[in-house]
């Protein structure tokens, strides 16, 4: 590989960005098992991963050989891990949009063709992205956001899909230079493009103090809708709520329902930079289904 176009703290953001992917797929495995299991029954059983995990792979992937987003190599690299393993619950959408990039299809026309033409506006763009945040942590918030959305289109040409990643990377790169959540949220709002996403972040910085889990689903959405409105708000607020506390974050983010796994992966790949080395429990890491980039 030559490594002379990487930035020279390669090295470093990589490990930010394995450290994201660690808390993204923990929390994507304990969302899916509770989900195929129920609450009383992870014990003893393998938490699989869905392709809420294999897609951050993928990224992980492009920026370790480029230390950007390549849209073209992004594209491939999602067709290819599809079409390895097309059974790791893709919604039909995007199972049809990777099959035809598979074909040699451009993924440009794909993206903006889909739904009558106003592209996918799901979370999916949003629950890979955690670890791309946390790569260009330390770089201008512009350029963390351009490639936060330059990583979305891929699959994503409508706005409010590209807004929850830019949300979620921003998120990300908060928890990975912060040793608290003061300002957490203003930093995500501020920085989102105005859609809806960005109204409900709002809204959820509105919610009282000691307002419950449960409550802020109600009023901000548990991903029931598979859009990025109906889950980023939510899990960005819990990821604050519970800012270092990866086992309780991801506990909560389960027990509000909806898209769980989804839902879990996007806050498990934000608290896990909060929360630092250590902050995923071994056990659940043990009972995570392996993977390796």
């Amino acid at each position: 590989m030559n490594m002379d176009h990487l930035p020279v703290d390669h090295e470093e953001r990589m490990l930010r960005a394995n450290r994201s992917i660690e808390g993204l797929s923990v929390g994507d495995a304990y969302g899916t098992a509770v989900w195929l299991y129920g609450f009383h029954e992870l014990e003893g059983a393998l938490w699989p991963f869905t392709d809420d995990t294999v897609m951050a792979i993928n990224i992980v992937r492009v920026l370790g050989r480029l230390g950007r987003i390549d849209q073209n190599q992004l594209a491939e690299e999602f067709a290819l891990s599809y079409m390895s393993n097309p059974r790791r619950g893709y919604g039909h959408s995007a199972s049809k949009l990777l099959a035809a990039i598979a074909r040699g299809k451009d993924w440009r026309l794909l993206s903006r063709a889909s739904f009558g033409g106003n592209g996918s506006m799901g979370n999916g763009g949003a629950m890979r992205v955690g670890p791309l945040g946390a790569y260009f942590a330390q770089d201008e918030t512009a350029l963390l956001v351009e490639q936060a959305r330059l990583s979305a289109e891929v699959t994503h040409a409508h706005a409010e899909a590209q807004a929850g990643a830019i949300a979620v990377a921003l998120a990300a790169a908060f928890a990975s230079t912060h040793d608290n959540s003061n300002g957490f949220l203003e930093f995500v709002m501020n920085h989102t493009p105005e859609t809806e996403t960005r109204d409900k972040l709002i809204a959820a910085s509105a919610l009282p103090g000691d307002a419950e889990p449960a409550e802020a689903a109600e009023k901000l959405g548990n991903g029931s809708n598979i859009l990025a409105q109906d889950t980023v708000p939510l899990a960005v607020w819990l990821a604050r709520r519970n800012f270092g506390s990866y086992q309780k974050a991801i506990e909560e983010t389960a027990g509000c329902g909806g898209d769980m796994d989804t839902n879990c992966a996007i806050v498990g790949g934000i608290v896990a930079l909060s929360a630092g080395e250590g902050g995923v429990p071994l056990q659940w890491l043990r009972h995570r289904e392996m993977f390796h980039i």
